[in-house]
């Protein structure tokens, strides 16, 4: 099934775009800046149809086909927008989150202990706001309200709104035990200008549950997207999920 504006959150309509199949649901969570329509998103929506497994794709606010001005959202606002969607459809879920989705998995996985059955985090990046900016950066943030960056990946600038970034300061998970329980798969490139591969690292000795793999990825940089790495991405999907 393909569905449009199915999912609700906090007054706006998100665009969504759910597979019937077998359970449990995997649910892609996007990274900052980018949509449902991306190509792991795609790719991994292909792998669930041709294997028959239930799959759920969404908008935050503000992005992609979603309600909602982008600079008016926060961390809180998507995590909210991720629970929303997880409590929209019923059953155990898989959440697979790309860069800063990968944050939200965590948040959700928090919120959400009892529904969640396994994370896989895409070159994830929790705290971003703490260590992915210099202090000019910061500063810039705090003082005029907005950073707006040129982005390597499209024409329209990158835009960090100081909404966001308090946000993602409250919502910090590094600064001890992550206490998620369920498996958890961490891919990342060693190529990664983003998002150092040592977050992977240290998220991987701060989560409480016992099976947890992270798997670095020679010459990947922060998208993985090439066919070799949807490959390992697909395998770690097809992993979680085998009986």
């Amino acid at each position: 099934m393909s569905d449009a504006h199915r999912l609700n959150s906090r007054g706006l309509r998100l665009a969504a775009r759910g597979r019937a199949g077998r359970g449990p649901i995997i649910v892609f969570l996007p990274g900052y800046m980018s949509d449902m329509e991306g190509g792991k998103a795609t790719a991994l929506d292909a792998w669930a149809a041709t294997e028959g497994r239930a799959m759920l794709r969404f908008d935050y606010g503000g992005c992609g086909g979603s309600e909602g001005e982008f600079e008016h959202q926060s961390l809180a606002d998507w995590r909210d927008d991720t629970l929303a969607a997880i409590d929209s459809v019923e059953g155990p879920v898989l959440l697979v989150g790309s860069s800063m989705g990968g944050w939200l998995m965590l948040l959700a996985a928090l919120a959400r202990p009892e529904r969640v059955v396994g994370l896989i985090g895409v070159a994830a990046a929790p705290d971003f706001t703490s260590w992915g900016f210099t202090d000019e950066q910061k500063a810039t943030i705090r003082d005029e309200g907005r950073l707006a960056e040129d982005s390597p990946y499209g024409d329209a600038p990158y835009v960090t709104t100081r909404t966001f970034w308090d946000s993602g300061e409250q919502l910090k998970l590094l600064g001890g035990e992550v206490a998620i329980v369920c498996p958890v798969r961490l891919l990342h490139g060693l190529e990664d200008e983003d998002v150092p591969w040592r977050v992977s690292l240290d998220l991987l000795h701060r989560l409480r549950s016992p099976n947890v793999q992270a798997t670095l990825i020679k010459g990947g940089d922060h998208r993985l997207s090439r066919p070799g790495d949807i490959a390992l991405l697909i395998a770690a999907v097809r992993h979680m999920l085998a009986p």
